[in-house]
């Protein structure tokens, strides 16, 4: 599984993203800007606590250490910009599954597929690459754009946990759970 994957290597290349490993340099106060904006912010746990380029490589340090999670870029090609993150994890070896999260933190992105490449590559890999039978990714029932994204990326609502979260606001809302099944297996 990850644990034995030379991970400086893994590249993930699409039509217009290309995916890699986050990297202490990629720390930077653009990647720190995402995490302090409350529009971006607001569907993320990381909501709850000013981030800091220290809270950042912190996160990196550790997800970089994991054998069961592996932290990815997402780079616009054309533009070579890092636009947001996905992460593969953590990894039930056992069940061979996984959880997939996710943001475009440059908003001047949102809206446009970038999302929806990033998660078919990263369950492409893990079907292909890693042999995982299912891939896991849950969100906010007022995240409609990650809905999308998880459907077009051939994900089924298979659950909501009813008011189970607290929204910045005080109000509570629904999580919703998507599910993808490996048929090739």
């Amino acid at each position: 599984m990850l644990s034995e994957i030379k991970r400086e290597n893994i590249t993930l290349r699409g039509n217009r993203i290309e995916l890699s490993q986050v990297q202490i340099q990629d720390a930077t106060d653009r990647y720190l800007s995402w995490l302090n904006d409350a529009e971006v912010n607001k569907f993320l746990e990381t909501r709850w606590i000013s981030q800091t380029l220290e809270t950042v490589i912190s996160h990196i340090e550790k997800v970089g250490s994991s054998p069961t999670e592996l932290l990815l870029k997402i780079v616009v090609v054309d533009e070579r910009t890092h636009i947001g993150n996905i992460k593969i994890g953590p990894i039930d070896v056992n069940n061979k599954s996984a959880e997939l999260s996710y943001l475009i933190g440059d908003r001047s992105f949102w809206g446009q597929g970038y999302a929806t490449e990033a998660i078919c590559l990263c369950v492409d890999y893990c079907f292909e690459t890693l042999g995982l039978y299912k891939i896991q990714a849950g969100c906010f029932e007022t995240n409609i754009g990650s809905q999308k994204a998880l459907l077009k990326s051939g994900f089924e609502l298979e659950g909501r946990l009813r008011k189970r979260i607290l929204a910045i606001d005080g109000s509570r809302e629904d999580h919703l759970w998507f599910g993808r099944i490996n048929e090739r297996q």
